[in-house]
């Protein structure tokens, strides 16, 4: 029997969510005193300014609505979990901060729940096959069923983001760096597609209220979709919202790679789609940055006339800690554009990139780049910028060895940035936040208004 998908249009609180589980069956094998592990997507999260959290963070409506339904099965132990990555490992001030701001605290209160950091918590390894070995949260491995609440969006390496790529925020740090592998096969998409051997029973409720093109962070475009999507399935859930986003799932590797061992073609035909047609609700995304036609300069940046500075495109290898970096690189070099050429300057990332022959200066951005050329002899003048995550002051003195002369705050103050793309939203009612608040208002059209810097 082919696993149910529902489509639903998001057009009230509490209903919409109820209609989609209760059209998919998602719950359906979640038992009386059940230990249930939610997992939301927290990718990012800023104490500065109050940064746009639309397409990029699950909606706080959404993981309130679940909980109503969730304890409707009278479950045992309900935990709330997320691993949000910080610029600074030690940091558990945002991910407080995050949870408090959102209203995870004063839901669960309500609801009998327990929010963790599950890098406060223990980790344990597990062996996925096919030579993987990753370390996940214990509290997600010891759950009688896991519900993955993750935000319909598009992802820069892996094409979307989804129910399955949601579960890799439960991986330690060391695991997640290990998933951004230099191996061409066993990539990034391989480990994602591995991630669900590691579940308990697991249904996934799909949040596309807003949903982002170009995600999985704030850079990204968010759109305001109004669609749920729920299964008891994570596999059949992602091909159905990998067709809603534009994609054929057959051309999205790690949904292709989990359907060949479930031995199930790739396509919304092989599963039962429930609730609104889907052909009435596809909103194509795009998913990769833009380029120039030798990948070695982002669009933006040649489109000014940028020239004698090369930033090659990122590849599945690399990981958060730089590819967070990215943006205010292309900032500073947008920045300090006079007109003048560089003096053939070229930053790389990641675990493959290798200098290119007759640049006079090439700054090796990480601990993979320094490991990987730091002995390389096609390199005039090597800068390291090692640490992982990168440490900011070798990439500032870096970049002024190479003759461009940085903006320290671009870089020192990476909690701000997000407040830069809240021009894009700024007077557009469609975009609220009164979905990522736990608030009586909620359930008005009034809704709940924040500034947009604090």
């Amino acid at each position: 029997m082919k696993t149910k998908v529902a489509i639903v249009k998001y057009e009230k609180p509490v209903e919409s969510v109820g209609k989609a589980i209760a059209l998919s069956g998602a719950l359906d094998k979640l038992k009386k005193g059940d230990r249930v592990f939610i997992k939301p997507n927290i990718v990012f999260w800023s104490r500065s300014v109050a940064m746009p959290p639309w397409g990029v963070i699950t909606t706080t409506r959404v993981v309130e609505d679940v909980l109503r339904q969730v304890i409707k099965r009278k479950p045992g132990e309900i935990i709330i979990g997320e691993g949000t990555v910080t610029s600074d490992p030690k940091d558990r001030e945002t991910p407080e901060h995050a949870f408090e701001t959102l209203g995870y605290n004063k839901i669960a209160r309500k609801y009998g729940a327990k929010i963790i950091n599950v890098f406060d918590k223990n980790f344990r390894q597990v062996d996925l096959g096919g030579g993987i070995r990753l370390n996940l949260a214990e509290d997600l491995l010891n759950a009688d069923f896991v519900i993955s609440l993750p935000v319909l969006k598009t992802h820069a390496q892996t094409r979307v983001s989804l129910s399955m790529k949601n579960i890799k925020g439960c991986l330690d740090m060391e695991s997640r760096k290990l998933c951004h592998s230099a191996d061409m096969i066993n990539d990034l998409d391989f480990h994602v597609s591995r991630l669900v051997k590691a579940l308990p029973e697991a249904c996934t409720i799909i949040d596309g209220i807003y949903t982002l093109e170009r995600g999985p962070a704030y850079t990204g475009n968010a759109r305001r979709s109004n669609i749920i999507l729920a299964s008891s399935d994570l596999l059949a859930a992602d091909i159905t919202g990998a067709a809603l986003l534009g994609f054929n799932p057959a051309e999205v590797p790690h949904i292709k790679m989990c359907c060949k061992e479930a031995d199930i073609f790739p396509s919304p035909e092989s599963v039962e789609l429930v609730g609104e047609p889907l052909e009435n609700m596809v909103r194509p995304h795009k998913w990769a940055f833009p380029y120039n036609k030798d990948d070695t300069l982002p669009l933006n940046l040649e489109r000014i006339g940028v020239k004698g500075f090369s930033l090659p495109r990122y590849d599945h290898s690399i990981c958060t800690y730089c590819s967070e970096l990215m943006g205010p690189i292309q900032m500073t070099i947008g920045k300090t554009w006079d007109g003048k050429a560089f003096d053939d300057v070229e930053v790389l990332t990641g675990k493959i990139h290798r200098p290119t022959p007759g640049m006079n200066h090439t700054i090796l951005l990480g601990q993979c780049q320094v490991k990987l050329n730091k002995e390389n002899k096609h390199i005039k003048n090597r800068i390291l910028v090692p640490g992982c995550p990168p440490k900011i002051d070798k990439l500032i003195s870096g970049l002024k060895e190479s003759g461009i002369e940085a903006d320290p705050a671009v870089f020192e103050n990476l909690d701000m940035t997000p407040g830069l793309f809240m021009k894009r939203y700024k007077g557009k009612t469609e975009f609220s936040q009164k979905f990522y608040r736990a608030d009586e208002k909620l359930n008005t059209s009034e809704g709940y208004k924040l500034p947009f810097f604090r």
